[in-house]
């Protein structure tokens, strides 16, 4: 008869839950916590602002390919000692990228980070999945999304803090006690079950280069497409023909090879085929509404970063408070109507973000934020739990492992296209506003009449006051065109939500205890 569990004997799964969830915060919240430093990190160490950022590039990609394979290094290393070595692996990078004397010596060791974190968010989750009965899953999975979802929320909150009233290098030296005290927890909670078994097979040296080189060209190429002009660029056409050479091969010799680095096969299992794109796609919009709120409030509101940091609050803090009783729910409730229930009110909250104007002010974003992050909670847990339900647990690692690297590519695509679009979108408002500001027409010619007597008051003189009152009105058009462009960009976001729920009805219940074999 299968344990209810697989926590060892005698450990609490909530001290296994605590020790995992430690790192893989950590790990996360790093993924954000740098972005607010850039100009910091820039010129301490006698760079551009673009040339820092690389900084982040290099951590996307050395995470995003070594994420795929966590599952296949467990089981070759063992999962305990995997964790170890990763937590070893971060702290200490981190350690060493707060020392960095130059831009290459901190971009070197953000790609240690990034390789060792790369596994910490799947084997949390693995963990958690095999340390909790199936009736509690839901608020295993609660806890963990708290991670997955809050960190990335509070990152520039606490990167802009710790850079405004220390320096940016301890947005990387707060890392070293989080990680000791989490290689002290996994040492004492955190143990390998008895069906995971070290394999000594052959190694796919093919499958790791072409994972490296598919994936790696894929996130640099989402990371700087939009700077470099996407295929105008000469560079980013030679990532693209190189990502999708890298993948395909990928993809055929995973599927043809005895000893594969990614096990392919679990997208037999229809709900985590489904729940892995929906993932995918939750990643995208999730990610990408993170980046434009914070620009949204910097750019056109004139918000400084904490202050903008702290206007998005809400979204983590609702996100807190109701993940904890999602969790329970999932054990009463069909996860599948959590689900349902989370895309529509993730949709609203896009739509009504989408309504903003330029005199929008906190409280416009207080109630959407709380809704969102509400949101989430119910996407993030069922979702979670209805696509790893009918895996195997000796697969559990490898399912993981895929689901992640899914979630945060979506991200990085997400990320890019609505970068993308509000700078595209925002030349169309241009030029549709920009019609109707012209010299024949009566409001244009008396606003700048207007701003011209005001510059004039001021002590310019004619001929200037007319250049600033021109000016002035350009600016207001282009204001107005950005505006225009984050309400389009939320409004995509929104529809995607809305597209994901017929999705739902092709998703199998979860069922009670234990794994679920489906054709």
């Amino acid at each position: 008869m299968a344990s209810t569990t697989d926590a060892p004997l005698g450990i609490n799964p909530w001290l296994i839950a605590v020790a995992v969830m430690s790192s893989t915060f950590m790990e996360v919240l790093d993924t954000t916590v740098v972005n607010v430093s850039l100009p910091h990190i820039a010129g301490s160490l006698s760079s551009s602002t673009n040339e820092a950022t690389w900084t982040l590039t290099s951590y996307l990609v050395a995470n995003a390919i070594i994420l795929p394979m966590t599952g296949w290094l467990a089981t070759r290393f063992g999962r305990k000692r995997l964790l170890m070595l990763s937590v070893t692996g971060f702290t200490a990078a981190s350690f060493l990228c707060g020392l960095a004397p130059s831009l290459g010596f901190l971009i070197f060791f953000r790609i240690v980070q990034g390789a060792c974190g790369g596994g910490l968010q799947p084997l949390s989750q693995a963990i958690l999945l095999e340390s909790f009965p199936p009736e509690k899953r839901g608020q295993a999975m609660a806890f963990w999304a708290l991670g997955i979802v809050v960190a990335p929320m509070l990152g520039p909150v606490a990167g802009g803090w710790l850079t405004d009233n220390y320096s940016w290098r301890w947005v990387f030296y707060i890392n070293v006690p989080i990680g000791v005290l989490a290689l002290m927890l996994t040492q004492m909670f955190v143990f390998d079950p008895e069906y995971l078994r070290k394999e000594r097979t052959g190694i796919d040296y093919w499958g790791i280069g072409l994972l490296a080189l598919g994936i790696g060209s894929l996130q640099i190429m989402l990371d700087k497409g939009q700077e470099a002009d996407w295929f105008g660029s000469h560079f980013i056409l030679t990532l693209a023909i190189l990502a999708f050479i890298g993948l395909a091969g990928l993809i055929l010799r995973e599927l043809t090879t005895e000893h594969p680095v990614i096990d392919l096969s679990v997208f037999r299992y229809r709900s985590y085929a489904i729940g892995t794109f929906m993932m995918t796609i939750v990643g995208f919009v999730l990610y990408g509404s993170t980046v434009l709120l914070p620009l949204l409030m910097q750019e056109l509101l004139g918000y400084t970063a904490t202050h903008a940091g702290v206007t998005n609050l809400p979204r983590g803090l609702a996100s807190f408070l109701a993940m904890p009783f999602i969790g329970i729910l999932v054990g009463k409730v069909d996860s599948r109507k959590l689900l349902g229930a989370g895309f529509l009110a993730s949709a609203v909250a896009m739509f009504l973000l989408s309504r903003l104007s330029l005199d929008a002010g906190f409280w416009n974003f207080w109630w959407t934020l709380m809704l969102q992050g509400a949101a989430l909670g119910l996407i993030f847990v069922p979702l979670t739990t209805v696509t790893n339900d009918p895996v195997p647990k000796e697969r559990m690692g490898n399912a993981t492992s895929i689901f992640n690297l899914m979630r945060n590519l979506g991200a990085s695509v997400g990320i890019s296209m609505v970068e993308t679009i509000t700078v595209r979108k925002q030349q169309t408002h241009i030029n549709a506003l920009g019609r109707h500001v012209t010299p024949a027409d009566l409001q244009t010619r008396q606003m700048i009449e207007h701003m011209r007597a005001f510059f004039m008051s001021q002590g310019k003189d004619a001929a200037t006051a007319t250049k600033q009152a021109y000016g002035a009105v350009w600016g207001m058009v282009q204001r107005q065109a950005a505006m225009l462009s984050y309400n389009d960009a939320f409004r995509f976001l929104g529809i995607m939500f809305l597209a994901l729920f017929p999705l739902i009805f092709l998703l199998r219940k979860p069922k009670g205890g234990g794994p679920v074999m489906v054709e």
